[in-house]
């Protein structure tokens, strides 16, 4: 058995995927307890396909080059994000409609754009489909400045922030800023979702945000408490996905996802045969 742990942190590429599934498993659960209480997965989902775009274009002017094409990314994750708060305002529509029209002219757009780069499937494959293994120490930097930015966010607007979304009508007659908080937390959700990114892909994105946290909805409703075991649950998730994409050489990405959903549907059922019984 110890063998079995520690064999794979002989490889260095093993250990700075290990970091990287605590961290993005981390802040990705902490926004994503938003995204569950606020029914937000729709808008998780969206702003995942909008950094293609993003992608494309910085493919385009600086090539392969992964910490060129996370900036990019990150710029369009953060500008579909505003625009959906922006559409959904101006033109006097409903939100998911807003996130409709955004998603699909983004989307579209980045496929367009992708269509014309050569070779752009396999330069572009860890983007869409991830590549934990591949992460860099200066990724992990990366990762870990935009994560303590995102959790540092959260911390300090945390009061507004839950105020906000259980209750929006009190949140705006004690005069809080209900469309700036709003705003912010979109783009909070950008950012994780493009930290993300690096290590499950645009495919798999949302079931990081959400399954940990509804997975801790099952335990608890107070949200601290929430945010906290949501956390615990996707590095969980995270560490044995990791060592599970080693040993059964499947695709590290899937493993983590695959690995979460199992925990998601022992707790769920382990919670059914106790409110039976009791």
């Amino acid at each position: 058995m110890i063998d079995v742990l520690t064999a794979p942190l002989n490889y260095a590429f093993m250990q700075r995927g290990l970091i990287a599934a605590l961290l993005v498993g981390t802040v990705c659960a902490v926004v994503g307890v938003y995204v569950v209480l606020r029914g937000m997965a729709f808008l998780g989902d969206a702003l995942a396909h909008t950094i293609l775009p993003g992608i494309a274009v910085g493919y385009l002017v600086n090539g392969a080059d992964r910490g060129a094409l996370f900036w990019w990314a990150l710029g369009a994750a953060i500008i579909s994000s505003l625009s959906i708060g922006v559409v959904s305002r101006a033109a006097r529509i409903r939100e998911d409609t807003a996130i409709g029209i955004v998603f699909a002219a983004m989307f579209a757009l980045g496929v367009a754009l992708i269509s014309t780069v050569r070779n752009s499937a396999v330069d572009l494959s860890h983007f869409l489909f991830g590549n934990i293994l591949g992460v860099s120490e200066y990724d992990l930097w990366r990762i870990a400045l935009f994560g303590t930015v995102v959790i540092a966010a959260i911390v300090l607007f945390y009061k507004e922030l839950m105020v906000v979304t259980f209750d929006p009508v009190l949140a705006a007659t004690l005069r809080l800023p209900v469309q700036a908080f709003d705003l912010l937390l979109l783009i909070l959700l950008a950012i994780a979702i493009v930290v993300a990114i690096q290590t499950v892909g645009v495919a798999l994105t949302l079931a990081v945000l959400v399954t940990p946290p509804a997975t801790a909805a099952l335990f608890t409703h107070r949200m601290h408490s929430m945010m906290i075991m949501a956390a615990l649950l996707a590095m969980l998730a995270g560490v044995v996905g990791l060592y599970a994409s080693y040993y059964f050489s499947i695709a590290s990405g899937a493993a983590i996802v695959l690995i979460s959903t199992i925990i998601f549907i022992l707790v769920w059922a382990s919670s059914r045969l106790l409110r039976q019984n009791s």
